[in-house]
């Protein structure tokens, strides 16, 4: 008897779902906790707050939770494509809710806010440039990233459907 851990189709399809559903959990921890806690702070300590960890979320492991759906999605639903057309539909739904949601918004969104905060000196700036710079940053930024945590957690729990479909009839 062949165990479902040898089974590269479904490893691609777990560690899709895996990656997607970190992703869903740092998402949904941001959005649930760390802006409306640095939410509370004044413009100057919510700006470096906010500076800071966007410097350090962006490593190697990030890359690779993020990225990683982008790819292995797709790969998912091409290899169950001899399944049942909903499980490749569910896979496919997932993919395109996670490249819109997550992934475009992202680069067309949230990096170009960032990247915006990062260029901006916040050791010589004044408590009026601060307020504005948050003003310009903090609702655009918290707007998009409840779109990418939404995305982010409908695309995991497609795949989660998508791995129960496949469990309950691969007997």
């Amino acid at each position: 008897m062949k165990s479902i851990f040898f089974d590269k189709k479904v490893m691609i399809l777990l560690i899709t779902t895996f990656l997607t559903g970190l992703l869903a959990g740092v998402f949904f921890t941001w959005t649930n906790a760390i802006t409306p806690g640095i939410g509370r702070l004044n413009d100057i300590a919510y700006l470096q707050a906010f500076q800071h960890m966007n410097r350090t979320i962006i490593n190697p492991l990030f890359y690779i939770v993020i990225i990683g759906p982008l790819f292995l999605a797709p790969l998912s639903a091409y290899v169950y494509k001899s399944s049942p057309r909903i499980m490749i539909w569910i896979i496919l739904g997932s993919s395109i809710i996670y490249f819109l949601g997550v992934f475009a918004v992202t680069m067309l969104g949230n990096i170009p806010l960032n990247v915006m905060l990062d260029h901006a000196d916040l050791v010589k700036i004044n408590t009026e440039d601060a307020k504005n710079l948050r003003e310009s940053f903090e609702t655009k930024w918290n707007q998009l990233h409840l779109i990418r945590t939404i995305s982010s957690s409908t695309s995991f729990l497609l795949l989660i459907c998508a791995c129960l479909y496949k469990t309950d009839h691969h007997k």
